[in-house]
Formats: C-alpha cells, structure tokens, sequence
C-alpha cells in the first residue's frame, strides 16, 4: 500500500478512485502523564510524554485507514491529510484521511 502526502505516485496511473479512505482514534492522556506535563510545563520545554501520545495516535490512524483503503481494494492513498479535534478535556481525537486509489 503506498500513502503518500502527494496527489499522484510518480510513474503510476490512478485507474480508478475508489473515495475516500479514513482512520480515526481518541486518546485520552493518563494522571502520570498529565503530572510529568503540568511539570515540564512549569519548566518550560517540550512536554514529551503528549508529543509520544500524539505520535502513537497518528500511526495507528494511519494503520486504520490503510486498512479500510485495502477493504475498499486500494493500491494507494494519495492526499493523506491529518486533523485534530478536541473530544472532551483531556482527550483528542486524531483523524487521517485521503483519497482511496486503484492504480494501473
């Protein structure tokens, strides 16, 4: 399966757009990493235990859309997008999203 930020796969010719293929998860941070945050916070500086939570979430995003893309028979997900959303205080919905492609 290529994914790709682009609209095209260089070399390849889209046969068929199939719609558009999308993987989401919320996440919630826990009390230990909320006390860690609220601490580097005070100090000032990157606040690593959310840039590790958000990381987490934007790789199994990508892993659920790529596996509604293969359900739909996609070769490819071109476009790929990311957005975020606040779903309640303390946690974050994480959405990726592109055009669901068969290539020749």
């Amino acid at each position: 399966m290529i994914i790709t930020t682009l609209d095209y796969v260089p070399g390849k010719e889209v046969k068929e757009v199939l719609g558009v293929a999308m993987g989401n998860i919320v996440r919630a941070k826990n009390i230990g990493q909320d006390i860690l945050a609220g601490l580097r916070n005070i100090a000032g500086g990157e606040v690593k235990e959310y840039t590790q939570l958000l990381k987490e979430a934007r790789e199994e995003a990508i892993r659920r859309m790529e596996k509604y893309a293969e359900e739909m028979g996609a070769d490819a997900v071109l476009n790929v997008r990311f957005v975020t959303s606040s779903v309640m205080q303390g946690a974050a919905e994480l959405l990726a999203y592109g055009t669901a492609v068969e290539l020749e």
